[in-house]
């Protein structure tokens, strides 16, 4: 009987999810407070995350779809209701 040990999620791929995750709701936050200083945070989230992974199918496309289509809504909200834009 040999045991195989089970397979388990790399460091370096759960900080890479982590660092999407982050990404995704940093993103989010677009929406309500200044997309123009945001969205290079969440950028470069994103970025080091996708250096970081292998095994992110999901995660990190998702993290970059948020980020540009809530810098586009949140900066037209912003013009829209006369708030900064950054």
């Amino acid at each position: 009987m040999s045991a195989t040990a089970p397979d388990r999620t790399p460091p370096s791929e759960a900080i890479a999810g982590l660092l999407a995750a982050i990404a995704i709701f940093v993103g989010a936050l677009e929406l309500v407070y200044r997309p123009f200083r945001l969205t290079p945070a969440a950028l470069i989230l994103a970025l080091i995350a996708t250096v970081m992974s292998r095994e992110q199918p999901r995660t990190i496309p998702v993290a970059y779809a948020m980020i540009g289509i809530c810098f586009v809504v949140g900066a037209a909200l912003q013009v829209w209701t006369h708030h900064p834009l950054f």
